[in-house]
């Protein structure tokens, strides 16, 4: 590991897109890395990861992990097996083993299964950043800078394998915390999975209608501003709901449930209730962009 505490010798990225790539450039900016390695199932991303810096080189995998001190894993989470049990038999001991996906107990069970002589280098983690745009176009280097990324380690990861990848999303801007999976599973199903299902399900069943040119036609900020996840990657999110399904069809639930509520509260000409909910809301909501307690 060429680690001196300034950085990092060769990385591979796998999946050098948005996150990927944002990752790649912000290591760069710090001077924090010798050579940046993209592997990709898209030859025409790679070229232009390469032509715009991302990259130092392109590579297949097996040759990507040749003398590689870190390997991240930046696919949506359905590819992380395959990939996995690919590279299981060419890891070099020294290599760390991360990834930046939105669900984690699927990762860990990944990783068991087929990383299982590898384990101590084995650090899942998920970056709370992002954006609707995709692809090596939407990265960025500040992407990173002051946003949360979680890390779920596993109960045999090494303290120093922890320590070596909180430095590398540190060095990428990155404010790190440490979450069990399943905790973080629960949590991002209710304030990341669902509203992401929400957005796709408003906009489809908009474009779904008759009108619908007339209906998109007067859409305004509003809608805009609900829907403007509903514009991520399909694939990505696709992997993410079917990843944390049972969590996420618990939020879901629970949405329709107050959904129901407030249905029969306007049905009944409630006022009132509505009033008391929609206060409540905004009181949370402001207090949440603050930074302050939730009332």
């Amino acid at each position: 590991m060429e680690d001196n505490g300034a950085g990092f010798g060769r990385i591979a990225i796998v999946g050098v897109g948005l996150i990927g790539g944002s990752l790649a450039l912000a290591l760069k900016a710090a001077g924090a890395v010798r050579e940046v390695v993209g592997v990709g199932r898209d030859p025409a991303s790679l070229a232009l990861a390469l032509k715009h810096g991302l990259i130092d080189r392109a590579s297949d995998l097996a040759g990507a992990l040749v003398d590689c001190d870190l390997v991240l894993l930046a696919t949506p989470v359905g590819q992380m097996g395959g990939i996995m049990q690919a590279m299981s038999s060419q890891l070099e001991p020294q290599t760390l083993v991360t990834d930046a996906g939105s669900t984690k107990q699927d990762v860990v069970a990944l990783m068991r299964g087929h990383l299982s002589g590898h384990l101590v280098n084995c650090v899942p983690a998920h970056p709370i950043a992002g954006a609707e745009l995709s692809g090596p176009l939407a990265a960025r280097a500040d992407l990173y800078q002051g946003k949360n990324v979680v890390l779920t380690p596993l109960a045999e990861t090494s303290a120093d394998a922890v320590a070596r990848i909180t430095r590398f999303w540190q060095l990428c801007g990155g404010l790190v915390c440490c979450m069990d999976a399943a905790s973080h599973d629960a949590t991002f199903a209710a304030v990341s999975h669902l509203p992401h299902v929400l957005a796709y399900a408003l906009v489809d069943m908009i474009a779904s209608r008759a009108n619908r040119q007339e209906l998109f036609g007067f859409a305004a900020s509003g809608f805009r501003d609900f829907t403007r996840i509903a514009g991520s990657s399909p694939e990505m999110w696709r992997d993410i709901a079917l990843a944390n399904r049972d969590a996420l069809l618990a939020e879901m639930d629970a949405y329709q449930a107050r959904l129901t509520d407030l249905r029969a509260q306007l049905a009944a000409g409630d006022g009132d209730a509505l009033m008391q909910a929609f206060v409540r809301a905004r009181a949370a909501r402001e207090a949440w962009q603050a930074g302050h307690p939730i009332p």
